[in-house]
């Protein structure tokens, strides 16, 4: 699970999550959590989130969170 703070842009992602995610794609979720002092949104969902490896000397990327939120399944609190 990531959080972030209402106002971020990005996320980071390290190469091991990007690693672990692709090998065990069946059973990843990115779970993403957008806090705002006391209230939040999300968290927000999503399957398969990474196309590709990062490249051997990567050890971490920023991604988009509006993409990436455009993409998620959101889900309410208390569900």
């Amino acid at each position: 699970m990531k959080g972030r703070v209402k106002s971020a842009t990005t996320i980071t992602v390290t190469r091991s999550e990007m690693l672990y995610a692709l090998n065990q794609a069946d059973k990843f979720v990115l779970a993403i959590v957008v806090v705002d002092g006391e209230s939040f949104e999300g968290p927000y969902y999503l399957s398969n989130p990474f196309n590709s490896e990062p490249g051997w000397a990567v050890s971490s990327i920023n991604m988009d969170l509006a993409e990436l939120l455009a993409r998620g399944e959101i889900v309410s609190a208390g569900q």
